[in-house]
């Protein structure tokens, strides 16, 4: 946990402004992306359906095609397996943990040149979705935080305040949840650890999966 700077002033999107302080208490983080081969455990245990691989492959790459939903179940499901309690990120968590310390536009710098050597991304993926942990990690051994795929996070999607936060966590209701980090489909920009959309928590889709906090 720590105090940082969250959003970007700077950015051409205003959903990003304005850049605020804030503060998140101590907490645990996956070192990638949920993969194919956790997802597939929980899948098999409950009889759910297995999400849609498009013939890329499982194994270790990460789970796509989960709704903000199903990612929530498998939290309470592995919860209940492991008597830990884990989680989605909060939108401040995500960002801090992707910015390691950083108020840079990524994780290493500014430099958009050099983010192929930290994300997969639409100009180095190949029009698709790769292993985790192939690419180098933030300062905190985070990896795949920027690109290859979008993570949900826990937050109902909001517009920023000026005012200094502790350990937000978004608005009390809504219809559209948060999801960050950028895929293999997007360009560089949309990677950035500022960056932010919204989806439909119902919505599956071939670029987006999600991270565990505990």
């Amino acid at each position: 946990g720590g105090t940082f700077t969250m959003g970007q002033d700077d950015s051409p999107y205003d959903n990003e402004k304005p850049a605020h302080e804030v503060s998140v208490g101590t907490f645990s983080i996956g070192q990638y992306p949920v993969t194919f081969e956790e997802y597939d455990k929980f899948c098999e245990a409950t009889g759910r359906d297995k999400p849609n691989d498009y013939d890329w492959g499982r194994g270790a790459r990460p789970v796509i095609g989960v709704a903000w939903n199903d990612a929530a179940a498998y939290c309470q499901w592995l919860s209940e397996q492991t008597g830990e309690t884990y989680r989605l990120l909060t939108e401040a968590e995500w960002e801090y943990a992707c910015r390691a310390g950083t108020e840079t536009q990524y994780c290493y710098g500014d430099d958009e040149r050099k983010l192929g050597d930290y994300a997969w991304y639409s100009a180095n993926a190949g029009g698709k979705l790769h292993p985790v942990g192939k690419k180098r990690p933030n300062d905190w051994h985070l990896h795949d935080m920027h690109g290859n795929v979008w993570e949900w996070v826990q937050d109902w999607y909001g517009d920023y305040s000026d005012e200094p936060q502790q350990n937000p966590t978004g608005p009390e209701s809504g219809s559209l949840r948060v999801r960050r980090g950028g895929s293999w489909f997007l360009v560089a920009e949309g990677c950035r650890s500022a960056y932010r959309l919204h989806w439909l928590p119902v919505i599956r889709d071939l670029y987006l999966g999600f991270r565990l906090a505990r």
